[in-house]
């Protein structure tokens, strides 16, 4: 079943034999929380993480440029595409990355090499800056493509896209962390057992996860590419 904040905090309390409303419990849950989402989202590289976001600009004549964050903080890039003419998005350029040694050994100048100056590679400088070259001459509105991390469950964010396609797995990694804390807190367990036998099950439910979100990429078992025919070796005389 799909779970909203309201029945995810009760059936977590429920599986854990504890009051909702327990102090230790208030107090662990959003870390609970927190440990699950980060867990599935980093192992199961889920496809509704990935998005475009073209809220930012290059600057003319500056080989720098800084990941935008309106929809949500990127933790991984995946692409990056800058449009022509500046201020539209009518022409999509793709950049190539490459190294930043090779960028300050090619393009190292900060300055717009000519008019127009367009930018064909960039490189990482840290998780969320980066530099491209050659440097534009305009101010080229950028399209970054990459994984960010979802807002988290809460009472003010109700659902995710864990908690409504994924319950099961989400609810099983809860459960590993729920007995984990409720445990520090002093504050059960009936089931000393318990965290063994939900990482058991989350192992189970993971790998169907899995396979499933594969199958999104086209990279599953059950799915070839279309690849023209292999050319037939004559026979040796």
């Amino acid at each position: 079943m799909s779970y909203n904040y309201a029945q995810f905090v009760a059936q977590l309390a429920n599986f854990l034999v504890i009051p909702p409303t327990d102090a230790n419990y208030q107090t662990a849950l959003p870390q609970i929380i927190d440990d699950s989402e980060q867990r599935l989202y980093r192992e199961l590289d889920l496809l509704s993480t990935v998005v475009r976001d073209t809220s930012a600009n290059l600057t003319a004549n500056s080989r720098s440029f800084t990941l935008p964050q309106a929809l949500g903080r990127f933790v991984v890039t995946n692409g990056m595409n800058f449009f022509t003419p500046s201020g539209t998005t009518t022409n999509r350029n793709q950049l190539v990355p490459v190294t930043r040694d090779y960028l300050d050994a090619v393009w190292g100048n900060e300055a717009a090499a000519s008019t127009p100056s367009l930018p064909e590679y960039y490189a990482p400088v840290s998780d969320q800056q980066f530099i491209v070259g050659p440097a534009p001459d305009a101010a080229y509105t950028m399209e970054v493509i990459g994984t960010i991390r979802p807002t988290p469950l809460s009472a003010s964010n109700v659902t995710t896209v864990l908690s409504l396609y994924l319950p099961d797995l989400f609810f099983a990694e809860a459960c590993i962390a729920g007995y984990a804390y409720m445990k520090d807190f002093g504050a059960m367990t009936d089931d000393p057992q318990g965290s063994e036998s939900w990482a058991k099950h989350y192992s189970d439910l993971w790998q169907s996860a899995n396979v499933e979100e594969m199958r999104k990429r086209y990279a599953s078992q059950a799915w070839t590419s279309l690849q023209p025919a292999p050319i037939a070796t004559p026979p040796r005389v």
